[in-house]
């Protein structure tokens, strides 16, 4: 049975993989809250969808960078938080590992917002030094606004938050043992100067956003920042997943056949 996990492979059968120039799927997540109701590891759903991602594509999916930049979660124990130079030092790191042995298509896997700015940093940085270009999936982000209004409906724009969807539907679906019911809270934000705090990076005055390094628990008590938790549900789930899955495994389909050393030229016919 043909292996998809790089974890799961002798150097040997890596090494013959490698023949088939194939497509290194690096996921990444953080380990942060996720609200009193789900488990911290969010990493484990990275990992867990590009297992998946990589075995419907036949790719590889290498082990998983656990630890994100999160410091709007600082104030929250059990979290691990990597500062922006030790982030950018991993993953340059860890993209270097396979660029070294000349596999040049490499798709980062990204589970946690909070990583984008350094990923984006740190990949255009390898693009002045080796000419390759490296793409990365935010993977909550690939989820279209249909596919909310399919599965909510009118509340859709109600379930979308930090501590809520699509995560915690997700977690249901894939790790039901884990999760607290009965520790589910409600996300009602504090006020910081008075004012409406707006996620974690503003305030609101006068119809304007204006930036304040606000922290999670400087917005919420439970580490809630807006959606409902109690509209997540297995079922939902598992639709996010497939979505997710899906759309990542054609975009490493479609990126097997591209020249990452060049955005114009057509991918290669299979």
């Amino acid at each position: 049975m043909k292996k998809h996990l790089l974890k799961e492979m002798t150097f040997v059968e890596f090494r013959e993989r490698m023949a088939e120039d194939p497509v290194i799927i690096i996921p990444l997540g953080s380990q942060e809250e996720q609200g009193p109701h789900a488990p911290m590891g969010d990493y484990m759903l990275s990992e867990i969808l590009a297992a998946s991602v990589a075995e419907r594509a036949n790719a590889i999916a290498a082990p998983t960078i656990p630890f994100g930049y999160a410091d709007v979660f600082r104030s929250v124990p059990g979290g691990i938080q990597l500062r922006a130079s030790t982030f950018c030092a991993v993953l340059e790191d860890a993209v270097a590992a396979f660029l070294d042995h000349g596999l040049r298509r490499i798709v980062l896997f990204n589970g946690h917002t909070g990583n984008a700015g350094l990923i984006d940093q740190t990949v255009r940085e390898l693009k002045s030094r080796t000419g390759i270009v490296i793409p990365s999936i935010n993977i909550w982000k690939a989820i279209p606004h249909a596919l909310w209004v399919q599965l909510h409906g009118e509340l859709a724009e109600r379930a979308g938050g930090h501590g809520a969807d699509p995560i915690t539907s997700v977690y249901w679906h894939y790790f039901p043992e884990l999760m607290r019911a009965d520790l589910q809270a409600t996300s009602e934000a504090a006020q910081a100067f008075g004012l409406e705090t707006v996620g974690l990076s503003s305030v609101s005055f006068e119809g304007c956003d204006i930036a304040v390094p606000l922290d999670a628990m400087d917005v919420n008590p439970h580490g809630l920042i807006g959606g409902n938790s109690r509209l997540s549900n297995a079922e939902i789930g598992a639709a996010f997943a497939e979505h997710i899955i899906s759309f990542a495994a054609n975009f490493v389909s479609h990126f097997r056949r591209c020249d990452p050393t060049s955005f114009l030229s057509p991918p290669i016919r299979a």
